[in-house]
Formats: C-alpha cells, structure tokens, sequence
C-alpha cells in the first residue's frame, strides 16, 4: 500500500512540436523508470505513424517512482498530443489529474494550442507547472517568452521553470516543482471501488484493455467489478501500470493510474468515461465521465475492392474502441458501393483514421471529400441534420440552412496581420478582435464557417506567415446563410460522391474550378465525357473530354474522300455505341478535387 499523499497525478500538455514527448522521455529516465539502454526518443509514442509523423495522436499513462529525502513518490505522468484535431483526448487525460506541466518553446513562444490547452487545464481546476522548454537553443528567447506567458495566460514569472528536455538541464527542478506543487489526489482507499475508464485499446489476445484512474476505494486481483453505463460484470483477470510497459501487480487503490484486463472480447462493453464500480446494491455513485466529443468532418470511406466490405467494418470497430471519437455507419454510393460514412473531429483526425486502417487492418480505401454537418428546417417545421450532400432536400422545401460556424484564435508575427486578414475575408469571416502578447507577435480572432475552415486553411495560414503562424478553432454554434448543393454529373450522371454544399454567391466560381480540375483528373476513354456542374436542374459549367482517337483512314493512300468519310461515320457510330454502355472510371484525386476552391485562380 502507498500512502495517497505521496502520489502525484499529472499531464504534459503544449503545442504540437514543443517537445512534451522528449520532455517525457526525460522524466522517465531521471527517475529511473527506463533504463539508458532501453531509451530510445519519443518513448511514449508507440504507433508507427506517430514515430513516422513525429507527432502524438494516443495519450498515453506512465508510472514513475520519485525518491526524496528518504520517502517515495508516485508521479503517474498522462502524455497528451498537441495537435488541435486530438484536443478530446487532452480533455479526457485532465479529467484524470490533479495538475498540469504547460510547456511552451523557448524560441516559438505562446501558441494558439498552448492557449487553448492552459484554459483546459484551468477549466478543470488543475494546479499549472509552466515550464519554458528548450532554453540550449543558440537563439532562445526565454525573457521574452516569460513576458508572453505572462501577459496571455496570467502565469507568475516565478514559478516559470526553465528546462532542455534535450541536454537534461532543469529536469531535477521540474520533479522537485511537481512533487511540491501539485497537491495530492484526495479519494479514500476504503470508500467503494470508483474508478474512471479514460482510455481502451483492443489486443488480440487478451481482449479489451482498460485504463483507468482510480477514484476511490481499492481493486484486487480476482475481485468481480461491474461498469455502471453499460451494465456488465466482469472478473479481473489482470491489474498493473504502465512502467511505461504493462506491468502487473496485486492492487490499485485510490489516487493510482493503471489498467484493467477482465477478458472482455466484444467492444461494445466498454465506453470511455465510464464508472467502474463493484456489483450488488450499493455500488459508488457515477462519475460524470466526459463530453460526447463533436464530430466536425464527415467523409465516406469505401473498400477499393468491394469484397472487403466486412473487413472494413472489423477494423473500423477495433479502431472504435481505441478512438472513441469517431463514428461510423454503413452507406451505399451509386458510384462507389457499399461503405461507412465516418465523422471525425477534424482533417487530421480524418487523416489519421484512414492511415491506420490501411496500415492496421492492410486495407486499400477510397475515400470521399470531406464536408460539415448542416442543420435544416423544412417548410413543414421539420428538423434535420445533413452529414452528407446528397441527403440535401431540394430548394423549394428548405426555410432554413444553417452552417456551423468556429472562433478562430491566430497567433502570427504582427507583420503578417494584413495577410491573414484578407485570407480571412476571402472566407466570408466576421472579425472579432486583435490582442498583443508582445511587440512582435499578435492574436486575431475571427468567426468563419466551418466548411472554409476544414480543408486547407491550416496550410494556408502556415505559407502566408512563413511558418510562424498557429490557429486553433472552438464551435460556436449554427448560423443561417444562403447555401446551394452543387451536383456535379460526369456523363450525363450524378455522381452522388462529388456533391458538395457551398455558398450561393461561391457556387458559379467552385463549380468552374471543380469541373476544370475532374477534367485533368479524370482520363480519356474511349468516347467523349461531358462534365458538369449544376445546381438543382441549371447546368452553370461544363468541360469536354473528348474521346481517344484512333486514326483509322492511316490505311487509305490517296484516293477518293468519300471512302475516307465512310470509314469516319463507321467509327463515329461506334463511339456512340460504346458512350451509352460505357462506364467513366474515376481516380480517388477526383473525389479530392470538390474541396478546390477556386479562390488559388483569381
């Protein structure tokens, strides 16, 4: 047993690419958790494509014992990703914690992330270690940095501490600050089991996988525990921690981190932000878990061979229980098949999602544009929500279209104000105000719809500011405005895959871009394809691609026209022939060429 006052529970929480990973990394080794041949960089990222991508996409837990001055603590560290796609799972890590190390790079300064990520923790009532991180750099701007930390999230300029996860300089202060300042968890040993599930993942051989954060009371090895959402009862089979491997022990009690493996083999058992408790009458009271996440982006994911439909769906709901922030239906496309409309929190997260499936599972996807959410009320009073173009009633029923709407925070040098304020207007946003953190460095805050958002504006923001500039997006709600679905029919067909839903005044210009773009896209065949833009019966653009020819008077030297002629008419028949049985074949760049723009040309 360990006395509760001794451990510690707390998360790194920063901006992608300030170094929580190698910070972590450094924790483990100082304290002894990993040994110096074991180490390697980014420890705590074990996914392939996050060693591949250099980022964080799962939190994960690690358990570190801390000697000092003859006693032993606990220090169970969350390490959280940074990117504004997973800020669900920053928000479900916190839920677990009694305090927070903010870090924030000694040259890059205060971010849009690391804004958002301090109000989380604050939010949740969490104690915040800041901490400036890799103060060895030659152009290290740690004054300056102390400065914008203070002015933007009201942090003292004493409590800052100055690190080098890198070098290992200010490591040792950092575990003294946490051990100091981060108060002790406060739950009862001898109260009834209550314990939260903050994560899952699914192995193959041992069923779901747990995680959870001890409330209150104790569990033991053995011992029946029920989940309260879903009503089941279990054994435990297995208990441990992460060192940062799974390592099994007899007990976990109040304050402590850990996993749980209670043989369970279908996935619809486990919910993140569940209670675990113990059965009978009196069981603890349930924890109020989390927020349902807001899926934002929608897109249609299909199996490129259609026989893998049904693995599709297996991977899928692995995935589910790993990343319970993305849903999944099954649908069927005129043009693609069968398959699964997925909603996702962002692009990345959309990104992400279809990586691992192809990676995990060895999957070959296709995969459609990705669009919003709209809400619509019909002439009748009806309410709907739209996840998808083609379920768009037509004009003549709509009263109301509305379209969700994000406040925008960039971070950007104060030079590259004027840019990312036309791009901004480009994009039919409303502004709201402008802040200075410093001399040199600015925060604009805009309302723009979604849908502008969603696919490029990131890159966008990133060239125009020369990779100074970081953005970071919440919901503020649904707004009316003038939207049409923009069909678009190659050959004469609706392909239900390239609709898309944009504004009005937008509509001649995208549908002129997209039809422009599917013409490089899409290759010739063997007749001519006709590719269209419309809006309900009104055609508004249309390309030609027009038929491989194969020169068939090559034979004829010379000679009379009219045998010429009829050589031409014989193969034009043909084409005719072929046009009304052929089928277009279209490539997975096509379904990405909706999102253009069009704003790139004028």
């Amino acid at each position: 047993m360990i006395d509760t006052k001794h451990i510690r529970n707390f998360s790194i929480i920063a901006h992608i690419d300030h170094g929580k990973s190698t910070l972590a990394d450094r924790l483990m080794q100082n304290t002894g958790t990993v040994s110096a041949r074991d180490s390697k960089e980014q420890l705590l990222d074990d996914m392939d494509l996050e060693r591949q991508r250099g980022i964080t996409i799962k939190a994960r837990a690690v358990a570190m014992k801390y000697e000092r001055g003859g006693e032993t603590y606990e220090l169970n560290l969350i390490d959280t990703p940074g990117h504004v796609d997973f800020h669900y799972e920053v928000s479900r890590s916190l839920a677990c914690c009694e305090g927070a190390v903010l870090v924030v790079d000694a040259f890059q300064g205060v971010e849009a992330q690391t804004v958002a990520n301090a109000y989380a923790a604050m939010d949740h009532q969490l104690t915040v270690v800041p901490v400036i991180n890799k103060i060895d750099l030659t152009h290290a701007r740690v004054d300056e940095v102390s400065e914008e930390m203070e002015q933007s999230l009201a942090i003292d300029f004493a409590e800052i501490v100055g690190v080098s996860a890198k070098t290992g300089v200010g490591v040792d202060e950092l575990l003294e600050a946490i051990v100091d300042r981060i108060p002790p968890p406060d739950g009862d040993p001898q109260a009834p089991l209550q314990a939260m599930v903050f994560d899952s993942h699914y192995d193959e051989f041992r069923g779901a996988i747990t995680y959870v954060r001890i409330m209150n009371g104790t569990v033991k090895k053995g011992q029946k525990i029920r989940f309260l959402r879903s009503g089941s009862t279990h054994d435990v089979m297995e208990l441990g921690q992460f060192v940062p491997q799974r390592r099994a022990c007899e007990q976990l009690q109040a304050g402590q981190v850990g996993y749980l493996i209670c043989n369970i083999k279908t996935l619809d058992k486990v919910h993140v932000g569940d209670t675990v408790s113990i059965p009978g009458d009196e069981p603890a009271e349930l924890l109020p878990g989390y927020q349902e996440p807001k899926r934002m982006v929608y897109c249609g994911l299909y199996p490129a061979d259609g026989q893998d439909f049904e693995e599709l769906r297996d991977a899928l709901s692995k995935l589910s229980i790993n990343d319970p922030s993305f849903e999944f239906e099954p649908e069927t496309s005129d043009a693609l098949g069968f398959g699964f409309r997925c909603g996702f929190l962002g692009l990345l997260h959309m990104e992400i999602i279809q990586q691992r499936l192809e990676q995990e599972a060895d999957l070959d996807l296709v995969q459609t544009a990705p669009n919003v959410t709209y809400e619509i009320t019909k002439k009748n009073g009806e309410e709907i929500y739209v996840h998808k173009p083609q379920d768009v009633p037509e004009a003549g029923d709509i009263e109301e279209f509305r379209q969700p709407i994000v406040r925008v925070s960039f971070i950007l040098p104060t030079e590259y104000i004027g840019g990312v304020m036309q791009l901004c207007t480009d994009r039919r946003a409303t502004y709201v105000r402008t802040e200075y953190l410093s001399p040199t460095r600015a925060m604009l805050v805009y309302d723009i719809p979604l849908a502008e958002v969603i696919y490029d504006m990131h890159d966008r923001v990133k060239s125009i500011t020369r990779g100074y500039g970081t953005m970071d997006y919440e919901m503020v709600g649904y707004f009316p405005a003038d939207l049409v679905r923009l069909d678009i029919l190659v050959g004469g067909n609706r392909i239900d895959a390239l609709s898309i839903i944009c504004d009005k005044v937008d509509a001649d210009r995208r549908g002129r871009a997209v039809v422009k773009k599917l013409r490089n896209e899409i290759d010739r065949h063997m007749f001519e394809i006709a590719i269209q833009a419309a809006i309900g019966t009104r055609v508004i653009a249309r390309e030609t691609i027009s038929a491989m020819r194969k020169n068939v008077t090559a034979k004829c030297y010379g000679g009379d026209i009219s045998r010429k002629r009829k050589l031409w008419a014989k193969q034009k028949e043909g084409k005719k022939r072929m046009k009304s049985i052929g089928s277009v074949d279209i490539p997975q760049k096509a379904f990405m060429a909706v999102l253009d723009t069009g704003q790139e040309q004028k």
